[in-house]
């Protein structure tokens, strides 16, 4: 396609349209930022004022026997929050075992690259008449990229507006990162094949300094997107870590110096204010949270880690909590340890294993005899615990320090992420698999105190969790029989096993004993295949040979719930998509509501967020 000659008209034109057309797309995405946070917000308050002493009379739906058998148009509403639920977030488009993408993600991703392209090519009639004039959507598409790279940047930081607007947390919305950063690398490049296509004096023109340095951004540019695929950003997250540093800030400085002189630069510079306004951020965390470090207070290196390999791919992390350093249960924190790491500045995340509460040391008075914790569970109570899943590069340089039981400084930078509010929920099913009891294991703890304290209307929790070997169990053992006994009676506790590896299929009769320390004197753990007899006596509690049939336990939780069901999953994709498949239709479908059914809300936790 050739180019009409570019009149007076035409400049007069294109300047009007390249200034107004980004706008309108920003208004757009202001608007639908908004909207999303009306949504998020309104539910959040609901679910935090709500009262629910009892069932509200439009879910009382169940028999005697547990069955749904009354049929209620007025649960319409909640029908069709369950449709959406389902179809927004549980319908998912799977590429291969690791690339999974629910509804909503595949229904922003197409909406946010349309509207681009739309702006892109309308109105790039010439003024002779030229339809789709390649130097208008050439030069014009080029702004639009540029316009987004705020926004871009704001999603991939760990304290940004975007997260404040709409209360989504910065993990959920990394994808969203990936997918606008990806969509302006598609229309830079074309905006590039255009000028090399329609310019003449294209070649004459690399040596003009503003050239370059857009040349030079779209090399850097190119580098990033590769190594941000999944594969390399899994396998070598280190590489993906530093490329990822040095690739953003070339581009950016060279997209800087070559947007200049077309008056496009002020779409550039805010970006560096979100980045440096999210670094500021996280080193004030670092120094408070981190103060012994820093010679503000005696004491130092009292918050060094004590490294424990507890299998041959999971690695515990304890380290002293700093008195004003809060969480709640299911966020994370970013470590860093400077003489693991390779560069001495990496952060990396890791959930919380433990649990932020003052529980056993306020229990009751009949409690008295677990109010005290000591022994293997007191980490979860009293310290910052981290269960690391072992892989590559920096976590495998961690597990050789963890089998020397070595001590280490570490960095903490956090919390971050969403607590899952389920004080609202008749029953909670908690899911995971391997390490992922780092997220599980506190919501179960943090649901045992708040229905102690009266501020939950629970009256149900099940805790699924495979592992590979029954001495998995031993990891959480005495911190999982301390809230046990602590729960009151009237909170259902179901505690079920899985044990995938055939090796742990051994004879119910092999029992042993072993000595531990627990306060003073010496006390002896009976265990049968790994498991203690105190806590395979605990009620509630089941372990079973073999993959958990999560589509048949979670139907089964449905059927004799009424009123809100809550579930939560921690694990690998499969995990995640087998929790999602199990409730899908007619599961939680419309007919299920309207006939009683309870209201069921997802909660994944996903392994891979690297």
């Amino acid at each position: 396609m050739s180019s009409s000659p570019f009149s007076d008209a035409d400049l007069t034109l294109f300047r009007d349209e390249n200034t107004k057309y980004p706008e309108q797309v920003w208004y757009t995405l202001a608007a639908f930022l908004f909207v999303i946070g009306c949504f998020q917000w309104g539910l959040f308050l609901h679910s935090k004022f709500a009262r629910r002493g009892h069932h509200e009379s439009d879910e009382e739906a169940t028999t005697t026997n547990g069955l749904h058998q009354k049929f209620s148009l007025r649960r319409i509403p909640l029908a069709v929050i369950n449709f959406y639920r389902v179809v927004a977030f549980r319908w998912t488009l799977e590429i291969g075992q690791s690339y999974t993408l629910n509804m909503a993600e595949v229904f922003v991703s197409v909406a946010y690259i349309v509207l681009l392209l739309i702006y892109a090519f309308i109105n790039t009639t010439s003024v002779e008449g030229q339809k789709l004039d390649i130097v208008y959507w050439s030069n014009r598409i080029a702004l639009l990229a540029s316009s987004q790279f705020p926004i871009v940047t704001a999603l991939g930081t760990k304290n940004n507006p975007v997260s404040l607007v709409t209360g989504i947390s910065y993990d959920k919305l990394n994808y969203i990162h990936r997918m606008t950063a990806r969509t302006c690398f598609m229309l830079l490049w074309v905006h590039g094949a255009g000028h090399i296509v329609s310019d003449p004096y294209f070649r004459e023109s690399l040596s003009e300094p503003w050239l370059r340095a857009g040349v030079t951004a779209m090399v850097a540019f190119s580098i990033l997107i590769i190594v941000s695929l999944r594969p390399v950003r899994s396998n070598m997250y280190e590489v993906f870590f530093y490329v990822h540093f040095l690739g953003v800030l070339i581009f950016l400085v060279g997209g800087y110096y070559h947007t200049k002189g077309a008056h496009g630069s002020y779409w550039i510079w805010p970006s560096f204010v979100f980045w440096a306004f999210d670094r500021f951020i996280r080193a004030v965390r670092l120094v408070v949270f981190n103060h012994s470090y820093f010679g503000f207070k005696s004491g130092t290196g009292t918050m060094d880690a004590a490294t424990e390999l507890l299998s041959e791919n999971v690695v515990r992390l304890r380290l002293r909590r700093p008195q004003h350093f809060h969480w709640s249960p299911g966020q994370t924190a970013y470590l860093i340890m400077p003489s693991v790491s390779t560069l001495p500045f990496e952060a990396h995340p890791f959930t919380i294993a433990s649990f932020d509460s003052s529980l056993l040391s306020t229990a009751s008075a009949e409690d008295q005899s677990s109010a005290e914790v000591t022994g293997p569970s007191a980490p979860f109570w009293k310290e910052l615990v981290f269960l690391v899943n072992v892989q590559g590069g920096f976590t495998k340089k961690l597990k050789e320090v963890a089998a020397k039981k070595e001590t280490i400084k570490v960095f903490v930078d956090g919390p971050y992420g969403p607590s899952p509010d389920l004080g609202s929920y008749d029953t909670s099913v908690l899911v995971a698999g391997g390490s992922g009891i780092s997220y599980t294991l506190p919501v179960f703890l943090n649901i045992i105190e708040r229905v102690r304290k009266g501020k939950s209307s629970c009256t149900r929790v099940v805790f699924i969790w495979s592992i590979r070997g029954a001495e998995y169990v031993q990891w959480i053992e005495e911190a999982l029989i301390n809230a046990v006994q602590l729960a009151p009676p009237s909170l259902a506790v179901s505690i079920r096993i899985f044990i995938t590896a055939s090796s742990s299929r051994e004879d119910d009769s092999s029992i042993s004993s072993s000595t531990e320390k627990k306060g003073n004197p010496e006390h002896r753990v009976v265990r049968k295949n790994s498991l203690s007899l105190s806590f395979l006596s605990l009620r509630g509690v089941r372990t079973e040979n073999g993959r958990a049939d999560l589509d048949a336990l979670l139907k089964e939780e449905v059927d004799v719930t009424s009123g809100r069901m809550s579930v939560g999953v921690c694990g690998s994709q499969g995990i995640a998509r087998a929790v999602r498949h199990a409730l899908r239709f007619p599961v939680s479908g419309p007919s299920s509501i309207l006939s009683g059914g309870p209201s069921v809300t997802l909660h994944v936790e996903s392994f891979g967020y690297a």
